[in-house]
């Protein structure tokens, strides 16, 4: 039965009814911040769910539908192809939604629940995680506060292990390195440097039994910068690293992951920051950024506090990353 209570906030967070929809890995990140905030927690899988839910102490539901009617909030942690039809279904039920990236795997479905969840009067919000790593938070922090000046040249790069299940490996299902990987940089890339007037795209995808692909994306942003962003899906025991480089007409910054743990600011962005007072946050004792995402959705859902990702920030980098596909498949830059 459809939840009849259309109003966009909730009491507290304690009371809430919250369910995550697919019980592999990724949902193993979102459940300790749910735990966290003490929610009274339900699960749905097709297979895992009695596991998971020995494992914290949620409530198993046999069907979808079950889980949609004892719930306030669903985080859907299912693989990308069935995210649309799922948040369609638990925005008719009256459900406010935590969905994983990609939204959805095609720039309509990702309109279409946007809308939807308008129409209904309903959060939705995409869990682009990236946003909540306090090295990334710190960068767009000080791009804010004038460190680099305009932004001119972005960088990213993100390299791990290739994914396991075989349907990553189905550029159909997943969207290939692009859409699953990549998108975090290219999010980035939009949540610094603005929108994108056009996208062109490269990918060496390697034979043999490893998923092994590199792929490359410049992004021309209306403002002028141009991101590069590069992902590489290596072989098993593939170190994870990620970096970026954030260069404009007054300054730089950089980081990697693989050196020092704060961001680094080149001479002329060091002293712009001391000349302004200091502006970078203190990131030595942040909680693990899915939890930070989890908490600012939740603080969202229950009061209408802000959040740093909206539903139309997932829809628009969806947009993006489809345009970096079809620029794979033609050979051609790619309007926006």
């Amino acid at each position: 039965m459809p939840h009849q209570d259309p109003t966009p906030s909730r009491g507290p967070a304690a009371a809430l009814r919250v369910g995550i929809i697919g019980t592999g890995g990724i949902s193993h990140q979102h459940a300790p911040g749910w735990l966290e905030l003490g929610v009274d927690l339900h699960c749905y899988s097709h297979s895992g769910a009695d596991r998971f839910a020995e494992q914290y102490g949620a409530t198993v539901h046999g069907t979808l539908d079950e889980l949609l009617a004892a719930v306030d909030v669903a985080d859907v942690c299912t693989p990308t192809p069935a995210h649309a039809e799922i948040v369609h279904a638990a925005l008719d039920a009256g459900v406010d939604v935590v969905c994983e990236k990609p939204l959805t795997l095609t720039a309509e479905d990702s309109r279409a629940v946007v809308e939807h969840a308008e129409r209904a009067g309903r959060h939705l919000y995409p869990a682009h995680v990236v946003r909540y790593f306090p090295q990334y938070a710190a960068a767009k922090k000080a791009v804010e506060n004038g460190a680099v000046g305009t932004p001119a040249v972005l960088r990213y790069e993100r390299t791990g292990a290739a994914p396991g299940q075989d349907w990553y490996a189905d550029d159909e299902a997943s969207g290939g390195i692009i859409m699953d990987q990549m998108i975090h940089d290219l999010d980035q890339a939009i949540w610094i440097a603005g929108p994108v007037s056009s996208v062109y795209a490269q990918q060496f995808a390697g034979t043999g039994p490893d998923l092994v692909r590199t792929g490359h994306v410049v992004l021309t942003h209306t403002g002028g910068a141009i991101s590069h962003c590069r992902g590489l899906w290596g072989p098993p025991g593939t170190a994870f690293r990620y970096t970026f480089d954030i260069a404009g007409d007054a300054g730089r910054l950089q980081y990697d992951s693989d050196g020092d743990p704060a961001v680094q600011l080149d001479a002329v962005a060091s002293a712009r920051s001391q000349g302004d007072g200091g502006y970078l946050p203190d990131v030595s004792s942040m909680r693990s950024p899915y939890t930070e995402e989890i908490l600012e959705f939740t603080a969202a859902i229950t009061s209408g506090a802000p959040t740093r990702v909206s539903a139309a920030d997932g829809a628009y980098v969806v947009e993006v990353s489809r345009a970096a596909l079809e620029s794979l498949r033609t050979g051609r830059s790619i309007p926006c």
